[in-house]
């Protein structure tokens, strides 16, 4: 069915707005075309579903839903998500084209790559899951194939949603999860809920790949793989590729921990790690890479079904032997019936009467004996019924030593739990206890306190000194501290720091704030405009003077003849308008005046030989060739020009006019 949709699809226009006009991939939930949007005349990517899952009006109402909650990203690491619609029961996304490939496409080509390769390729995956954990969305389904490397060395993560819309479709009163069993967290294994703790343990799985060119697990089906994620800790990088340095060891190690707890609470606290892993390893040198050789692997794909309840256990074929981790509890003893009382005999006045004085003592030892067995047996019956019992005193409040005393007074001890901030309740008291007051408690039992730690507050992390600190960075660090950056960033002209990075905060570094306090980012704008005046015509001392005083890298000076300029003045400048900054360089081309010709010698060198005789039209054609200008001054009978001035040899320049006198 779905061939036929593929091949009927190829040239339809869906919507009456996107031209299909080939089949990009096909995955388990959707097929992939690039498109035409007619109306905005663009390339985009259309993920049309399977019918499968197109005719389940619940799921795509769901997956309408979450479409639109991806579409509210706005990262650029995120692939956008342009539109949703039904077209005649083809259920699609239009989505942003990615000129490129997948992370598994370069796996299938590298096999592993180097840890500085891997890292750099992780943080902007890292940076799209915080934008996507900020917003409250859970990818739930990272893996190379939703890593998309552009081929302008771009990464782009895709799919934000729609794991979640395909793991709550109903189908027979179960829930199904779909994923790729590689890169699920154990709490999505047993529980099936995730959080953005699953997303980080899945990224984590993803660099364990790209470091050693093959994931940690691996099994003869998807469940077996599923249950190694839950019962088994995932190894070091180090143990597959000797050499792995070991502060990557620790960063898969934490980020692929069993329990949630360990593991960096989100994928911006995940990024502030790995940002400093990376930094602290060695340059990369472009010679080693693709020095590996491909290694084969198979990923497999789960299908587990799970109870309705968020949270209930996975239900494993009847064949498997799998129990969980933990110790079941055991069900509690029965309480214990305190023993009936026990009342003394009564006697009579007539039977003691008749009783011999011996027997008379024996009888009254036997009594007190009586007696003495109906008071431990009341005794007992008050122990049991009530005396062994104690109420909870109120420990809120108290110091430690203090609740520890309360508590023993009243027959109890105290076991510390999880300490906890808070606003109210001074640092080292008492903030809650378990069980509360009035409770009945057997004596010796224990109230767990849990103290106050204060106030909580983050330090608002410092940013490089020498202003080599970007906003993206230090918006991963804010975001390990939890502390948000304003919406607003406000920029300032410097000469020293760098386009975009960090100027100042406020608060300002060091400061200690509440959870999510806003703080304002300020970045540079880079070097303030000098505006550029154009010295043209003007002396070139003073033009390298002004052009210098106002900020300006003036040039060494070209210099050309110039007929209009005096020598030592500019006659051009470049550029010679607009705006510039202190690393403009500005060249002046000053003149040195007008080139100087020699100018010819006309004068008749010897009068008394006629055959010397330079006549004026001689003289004239002579002079007006080499481009001199020519006066006649005084003209005599013969025509024989006897002076000029300039004189002969001497240097002017071109169209310089001679005057000559002839006789």
């Amino acid at each position: 069915m779905d061939a036929t949709i593929s091949d009927s699809l190829i040239g339809r226009v869906l919507d009456g707005r996107y031209r299909v006009e080939a089949r990009i991939a096909r995955g388990g939930m959707a097929t992939v075309y690039r498109a035409l949007d007619t109306r905005l005349d663009r390339v985009v990517a259309i993920k049309v579903m399977h019918q499968l899952y197109a005719d389940d009006d619940q799921f795509v109402s769901r997956f309408i839903r979450e479409a639109k909650s991806a579409a509210k990203l706005s990262h650029p690491n995120v692939v956008a998500v342009f539109d949703q619609g039904d077209d005649h029961g083809v259920v699609f996304l239009a989505m942003e084209y990615v000129h490129g490939r997948t992370l598994r496409d370069l796996l299938r080509e590298r096999t592993r790559l180097l840890p500085q390769e891997a890292l750099s390729i992780l943080e902007p995956v890292l940076s799209a899951l915080s934008a996507a954990h900020i917003a409250g969305l859970v990818h739930r389904d990272v893996k190379p194939e939703n890593v998309l490397l552009a081929d302008d060395g771009r990464v782009k993560v895709a799919d934000f949603g729609l794991a979640r819309a395909a793991a709550n479709l109903e189908a027979t009163s179960a829930t199904t999860l779909i994923g790729t069993v590689a890169y699920l967290a154990p709490e999505q294994v047993i529980r099936g809920v995730a959080d953005p703790r699953s997303d980080v343990y899945a990224a984590g799985i993803m660099l364990f790949e790209m470091l050693t060119g093959r994931p940690p697990y691996e099994g003869e089906t998807a469940v077996s793989v599923a249950l190694r994620h839950a019962h088994e800790d995932v190894p070091a990088p180090s143990t597959v590729i000797p050499g792995t340095p070991v502060v990557v060891d620790q960063l898969v190690t934490r980020a692929t921990a069993r329990d949630p707890d360990l593991r960096p609470r989100d994928a911006a606290a995940f990024l502030a790690e790995t940002v400093r892993v990376r930094r602290s390893l060695p340059a990369l040198d472009a010679d080693a890479v693709g020095s590996t050789t491909l290694i084969p692997r198979v990923q497999h794909t789960l299908v587990v079904e799970l109870p309705t309840a968020d949270t209930g256990p996975i239900a494993v074929p009847p064949q498997s032997t799998w129990q969980p981790a933990w110790p079941q509890p055991k069900p509690p003893a029965p309480p214990i019936s305190p023993p009936s009382s026990v009342q003394p005999p009564e006697y009579d006045d007539e039977y003691r009467q008749s009783r011999r004085p011996g027997r008379r003592r024996r009888g009254w030892i036997a009594l007190l004996i009586v007696l003495l067995l109906a008071a431990g047996a009341a005794g007992a019956g008050w122990w049991f019924a009530d005396g062994r019992w104690a109420s909870t005193p109120s420990l809120i409040n108290l110091s430690m030593a203090g609740a520890i005393s309360t508590a023993k007074a009243a027959g109890l001890t105290v076991k510390v739990g999880t300490p906890a901030y808070d606003e109210k309740v001074p640092k080292d008291e008492v903030l809650h206890q378990d069980p509360p007051p009035p409770h009945r408690l057997l004596r010796g039992d224990a109230i767990t306190i849990e103290l106050s730690k204060g106030p909580e507050r983050f330090t608002v992390p410092s940013f490089g000194a020498a202003g080599d600190t970007s906003l993206t960075e230090y918006q991963a660090e804010l975001a390990a501290a939890n502390l948000k950056v304003s919406d607003t960033v406000p920029q300032l002209f410097n000469e020293t720091v760098p386009l975009g990075n960090v100027i100042s905060t406020d608060p300002t570094p060091g400061q200690q704030e509440k959870r999510d306090t806003v703080v304002i980012v300020t970045v540079s704008a880079g070097p303030a405009p000098i505006p550029i005046i154009n010295y043209a015509g003007q002396p070139a001392d003073q033009a390298t003077t002004a052009l210098t005083t106002a900020g300006f890298i003036v040039a060494p000076p070209t210099q050309d003849f110039s007929t209009t300029v005096p020598a030592g003045s500019v006659i051009s400048q470049t550029p010679n308008s607009g705006t510039g900054n202190r690393s403009t360089t500005i060249t002046l081309d000053v003149s040195k005046g007008p080139q100087l010709f020699k100018v010819p010698n006309v004068v008749t060198s010897n009068l008394a030989d006629p055959a010397t005789w330079t006549s004026i039209k001689q003289a004239t054609s002579e002079l007006k060739d080499l481009g001199f200008g020519v006066k006649v001054g005084k003209s005599g009978r013969f025509g024989v020009v006897t002076s000029q001035s300039p004189r002969g040899g001497s240097m002017y320049p071109l169209g310089t006019v001679v005057t000559i006198n002839a006789n």
